[in-house]
Parts: C-alpha cells; sequence; structure tokens
C-alpha cells in the first residue's frame, strides 16, 4: 500500500511544519532504506510517484531533486532517475578524495594522469570481530559490549604505501565479513558493504589534521620517525543519519593532496 503522509506533529510553542516536498521526501528516503527500491535501481516516474502520494508532480520533482543534491538518487537523462549506488564507475570513489600531484598538472597542460586513488592497490593486513574499544562504540552509537568487526588496509601506488586505514564497522551490520571476502571482492569497499551486506554510505564527515608519524606508523607507511602525515578520521552515514562506519587514515602526502571541491 502507499505510504500516507503523517500530519504535522504540533508542539507547545505552535504548530510544527514541514513543507510538502520535505515530507515526500522522507517517504522516498523511507522506501531507499526499507529496500523498497536498491541502490542502482530506477525508482517509479514522477508521474507515478505524484498519483501514489497524491501530489503534484511539481512537488515530486523538488523531493527529487533535494535527494540528488544529496547524492542520494541520481538522474540519468533519457533513462530516469536511480537510487545512488557505490557499485556505479561515477559513486565508486566519491569520499576517497587523495589525488596525485600530476593529476592537477596534467590537468592544466590538457593531459592526462594514468595514476590516481581509483587506481590503487589494496593490501588487507587484518580483519577480525572484537568487543567496540570505548571510543568506536561512541562513536558509532553502539553498547560497550557491541562487537564491532575491524579492518585494517594499506592502499599503494606504484608498490609504495600511501594510505593506512583503520576501519572500524558495527558487527550486527557485517555478520560474516572476512578477509577471504574483502579479498575476493574487486570493486571499490563500499560497493562490497552495498551489494553483500545492505549497508548503503549516503554521506560523511571528516576531521582532518597534520600529524607526525610515530614508529608504528613509519613502519607502516615506510617512512622515516617523524615524518609529516594527514590524519583523515571520517564517520560515515547510512539513510537517517545512522553511523556505520569510522575510518581513520593515515596518508603520505609528499606526491598526492587532499582535494575537497566546495560548492
Amino acid at each position: 500500500m502507499p505510504s500516507r503522509l503523517a500530519a504535522p506533529p504540533a508542539h507547545a510553542g505552535g504548530p510544527a511544519f514541514s513543507p510538502l516536498y520535505q515530507q515526500i521526501k522522507a517517504l522516498l528516503t523511507r522506501e531507499m532504506q526499507s529496500g523498497a527500491w536498491k541502490p542502482g535501481q530506477a525508482i517509479p516516474s514522477e508521474h507515478d510517484l505524484a498519483q501514489r502520494y497524491k501530489v503534484s508532480q511539481g512537488t515530486v520533482r523538488k523531493a527529487i531533486d533535494a535527494l540528488a543534491a544529496e547524492n542520494l538518487v541520481q538522474r540519468r537523462q533519457g533513462k530516469g532517475t536511480f537510487v545512488a549506488s557505490h557499485v556505479e564507475a561515477q559513486s565508486q570513489y566519491r569520499f576517497l578524495r587523495l589525488t596525485p600531484d600530476q593529476a592537477q598538472a596534467a590537468a592544466r597542460t590538457g593531459g592526462r594522469s594514468t595514476t590516481g586513488a581509483a587506481g590503487m592497490a589494496r593490501q588487507l593486513m587484518g580483519c577480525q570481530r572484537q568487543r567496540a574499544p570505548a571510543d568506536v562504540a561512541r562513536a558509532l552509537g553502539l553498547k560497550g559490549s557491541d562487537a564491532v568487526v575491524r579492518l585494517r588496509r594499506l592502499l599503494l601506488a606504484a608498490a609504495q604505501p600511501v594510505v593506512y586505514d583503520d576501519i572500524w564497522l558495527p558487527g550486527s551490520l557485517f555478520k560474516g565479513l572476512s578477509a577471504e571476502r574483502v579479498e575476493s571482492y574487486k570493486g571499490p569497499m563500499y560497493g562490497l558493504f552495498e551489494s553483500q551486506f545492505g549497508v548503503h554510505m549516503v554521506r560523511a564527515e571528516e576531521k582532518i589534521r597534520a600529524v607526525a608519524a610515530d614508529t608504528d606508523s613509519a613502519g607502516l607507511l615506510a617512512i622515516p620517525v617523524g615524518a609529516p602525515l594527514l590524519s583523515v578520521e571520517r564517520l560515515s552515514f547510512t539513510y537517517q543519519d545512522r553511523p556505520v562506519e569510522l575510518r581513520r587514515g593515515l596518508y603520505r602526502t609528499e606526491n598526492f593532496h587532499y582535494r575537497n571541491a566546495l560548492a
């Protein structure tokens, strides 16, 4: 049955009001979260959605515009609107912003760089299930007794380690995740999470700071102790702002830079 629009809740200070397109956006998000429309799948047309929710096509279009602005859906000219997917080529590395310096130079001269973050080799260093440390449980909204899956890996360019990732995931969402499954999957890690565990990362928040390599990180990244590194802590969320991944990365930047586009 079609979802019904909820009546706006009232508060002591006066009635609360949610614009109609925001209500439609919430209903569409709920459908994606429930798996009614899976990543990569087309959603119904604006006409069909307008009939389903008994609103104008303009209202539906505005709701879909809002979803597209948040990268929850993707419009394809002449084909329709699709649930965003990390399996698709254009979305595979949306959260990975490390770019080789020569790529920027090549862009200025009209050439192309053949080395990029997307082309890095991966080396898995560990995958184990354990009790969540206090700071990880706090970040992921878990109890201290809850299980987490910890993944550790290196990303390498031209056989040289460039990134060390320490990744923490809620154990309840990633039952059966193993080193074998990670190593056998050839696409990006978020594609693995999406296609095999039904967890779709829709947005992320990052904290970035400069640090000096300690003994452990220097050994992992083949650099001297005290060498400069970029520390990137990312908290990734699925629908309804539920945190589902804490990723702590250390980046070598002597030949790379962290690129961010600001709208």
